[in-house]
């Protein structure tokens, strides 16, 4: 069953992190490890002004292993997440009916 969800993940400080994860999430590597997670196609991300956190919103379809990804205990994505991330919040999102 897909689940919208919404991830904030906030950046280790120091030169270029954001830059480097991004390019890993971009990667070969980082997007074989998102489609078995979301629909990639479908993520929406935002970018903090300075760069110091990144904000997705996500169609996942395996919510175990998002929450694995985002705690950062995804065997292929630990090494980028301990370099990098320093914290990910994550709420599941629901619509509103307008």
């Amino acid at each position: 069953m897909e689940k919208e969800m919404l991830a904030i993940a906030k950046f280790k400080s120091g030169e270029g992190k954001f830059e480097k994860f991004m390019g890993w999430m971009q990667s070969d590597e980082g997007m074989g490890v998102r489609e078995t997670i979301a629909h990639v196609e479908k993520t929406v991300p935002a970018v903090a002004p300075n760069k110091s956190y990144v904000m997705f919103k996500v169609s996942v379809h395996n919510e175990e292993n998002m929450k694995q990804f985002a705690s950062g205990q995804n065997p292929v994505a630990k090494p980028i997440f301990d370099e990098c991330i320093e914290s990910i919040k994550m709420w599941e999102m629901s619509p509103v009916k307008l």
